[in-house]
């Protein structure tokens, strides 16, 4: 496992760590859960795989866009594979930042890109022990 892949849940506290610095006086964290809604159906949780060391390639690449793009910006971000059940996050983002601008766009700007990019796949687990393959 890479730092941005891993199978435990997402320690928030831990992104919010790795950016951590005085001069960095903005801090955005992002967190996409599992849902279980009236449009998604009765989850009880979603199985997420990968091609790992492609999906740690992606996500190391797109952190180094952030770094590149907004210097001074420090990122963190992990993507949980495994059974993740309702209400848990599988995707957590943390950047860190002089100013709250450029750590609302470029925590925006991760979590945009791993959704057109990372290779991730998801089968949700319904209340009745049925299962369904889902996009993105």
């Amino acid at each position: 496992m890479s730092r941005h892949v891993t199978r435990e849940p997402i320690d928030v506290g831990r992104l919010v760590a790795g950016g951590a610095d005085p001069a960095r006086g903005a801090a955005v964290v992002f967190l996409g859960t599992v849902r279980r809604s009236e449009s998604d159906g009765p989850v009880v949780a979603i199985a997420y795989s990968a091609y790992e060391e492609m999906l740690a390639e992606e996500f190391a690449r797109i952190v180094g866009e952030v770094a590149a793009r907004w210097p001074g910006v420090a990122c963190e971000a992990r993507h949980r594979l495994g059974d993740v059940p309702t209400g848990e996050p599988s995707i957590g983002v943390a950047v860190a930042a002089p100013h709250r601008a450029e750590a609302f766009d470029a925590c925006r700007y991760v979590i945009e890109e791993a959704k057109q990019r990372l290779p991730v796949w998801k089968r949700e687990r319904f209340d009745d022990g049925s299962t369904q393959w889902r996009e993105g």
